[in-house]
């Protein structure tokens, strides 16, 4: 059995599809491009995909993972190549490697956060972030499954930050550009709640609903404060057979 690793994106209006609409088209794309799939045993068989930290429905992603289990051997990039072209526009696989490594999911500790503010101006989002950094907790309220929960949406946060270009602003309307890292910690702190946040410690309300993109996701380095790239352990291991061959026959 071979396991293959996938990094996919949601963009543009696929950003609105929820995880179980991903899931039925990229069963779909599976069938499609006929790829050899593992099943689950029992009476209703599944293919064997595992869907690794979800971003939220209305989210956009560059950086959503998953891996597959598959019965024959097949090429990650000549597979990537397929699945892609049988999927909606948005929904792109981007990326594609051998698992030769063990706990993706343990390597998808924190996330990078882009939220597009617009109507607020970056003076007042940089006030509101100075805020909310400075305060020690942050404490808001989420509806879930077992009733309204208050959390801290302060200590998960690593950084946030302000980041502005011309080229932020297609047109001259005020738009603020957020970054946010934000560690993956229970229960999970998200960027609607880390915008509860500003809005209760800073009174920063956006006109419109902010628009949220993942940038990257993966494991936190604490050194350099940068969230690493979890598929590249499995691309080393992979390399590593071919650089231990070419030193053997290098001369001595």
């Amino acid at each position: 059995m071979q396991r293959i690793r996938l990094r996919y994106t949601k963009r543009g209006r696929l950003r609105f599809t929820s995880h179980r609409d991903f899931q039925r088209a990229f069963e779909r794309a599976l069938r499609r491009a006929e790829v050899p799939m593992a099943y689950s045993a029992g009476f209703t068989p599944h293919p064997k995909v595992s869907y690794a930290n979800a971003a939220p429905t209305g989210t956009g992603s560059e950086a959503e993972y998953l891996e597959i289990a598959l019965t024959e051997a097949r090429d990650p990039e000549k597979l990537r190549v397929l699945l892609d072209e049988s999927m909606p526009v948005g929904l792109d696989i981007v990326d594609a490697v051998e698992a030769r490594t063990s706990g993706l999911a343990d390597r998808l500790t924190a996330s990078v956060w882009e939220l597009r503010l617009d109507g607020v101006e970056p003076a007042e989002a940089e006030r509101a972030v100075a805020v909310f950094n400075a305060a020690e907790a942050v404490e808001v309220q989420r509806m879930t499954k077992n009733g309204v929960r208050t959390f801290d949406a302060r200590s998960a946060v690593v950084d946030l930050e302000t980041h502005s270009s011309a080229a932020d602003r297609p047109s001259d309307q005020p738009c603020a550009i957020l970054r946010l890292v934000v560690r993956h910690v229970t229960p999970a702190v998200r960027p609607d709640d880390v915008l509860s946040g500003l809005r209760a410690v800073a009174d920063l309300a956006p006109p419109v609903p902010a628009a949220v993109t993942r940038l990257a996701q993966g494991l936190f380095d604490a050194e350099t404060g940068e969230v690493t790239d979890p598929l590249a352990p499995d691309r080393e291991a992979a390399e590593a057979p071919t650089t231990a061959a070419a030193a053997a026959k290098a001369p001595a």
